[in-house]
């Protein structure tokens, strides 16, 4: 995976068919598509709140632009090159919306022991005016980015030697059993499923929420 400071970029190729599941990460994708025999499409991504699967063709090749967290693409940009997958990565790079004050809420509200109050606080402005910052961009509220990104950062410590109960203490959950339940409902797998599965925990610390590039977070 390539890097850049406002997208990752990546590429797929489906030698047979295949289904894989997406995880919810914080980001929107722009995919170019190419299937054998079609003309190449240009598909914007939706936030994910919960595990999709998503089945490809033999021959699918994908490349796609990770957004960094909360960034979005102006959708008229998007629009006009839907049908052609060149100038794509020029494209992004002109059309990217990620208003600065949101930029810098998305990446507090991961931070351990964050809460909607205190980030709003630190910006200024009430928890009321924040959510409806989030809500004008067409963002979802800050509380999908401070429980998902503590799931996320919890996740990415799986991959160590750490007693379940200290990874959800260090995650600022109330106890193991608090770290089951989101886990559950971000990722429809519990901790303990997660921490034997190496191919799950290589894709959940994909860059994304919690550990963009150039980000430096730990939930010690």
């Amino acid at each position: 995976m390539k890097t850049n400071p406002d997208f990752q970029k990546w590429h797929h190729v489906a030698d047979a068919s295949e289904t894989s599941i997406v995880f919810p990460d914080g980001c929107r994708d722009v995919l170019v598509i190419s299937e054998n025999g079609r003309p190449d499409r240009v598909v914007l991504t939706e936030f994910d709140f919960h595990p999709r699967s998503v089945t490809l063709r033999p021959g699918t090749q994908i490349s796609g632009y990770r957004l960094r967290p909360g960034a979005m693409v102006d959708q008229r940009a998007l629009s006009a090159n839907t049908n052609s997958a060149d100038g794509t990565e020029d494209m992004i790079g002109n059309a990217l919306v990620a208003p600065d004050e949101l930029d810098y809420a998305i990446l507090s509200l991961t931070f351990p022991g964050s809460t909607v109050l205190s980030v709003s606080r630190s910006l200024g402005v009430s928890a009321r005016t924040l959510q409806r910052r989030f809500r004008d961009q067409d963002l979802p509220p800050p509380d999908f980015w401070r429980l998902l990104g503590r799931a996320r950062l919890a996740a990415a410590q799986l991959a160590s030697a750490a007693p379940l109960a200290e990874v959800a203490c260090d995650g600022g959950y109330s106890d193991q059993a608090h770290m089951t339940r989101e886990f559950l409902r971000w990722f429809h797998m519990t901790p303990t499923q997660i921490r034997r599965n190496a191919g799950l925990l290589e894709q959940l610390g994909q860059p994304a929420l919690g550990n963009w590039t150039g980000e430096q977070i730990s939930i010690r």
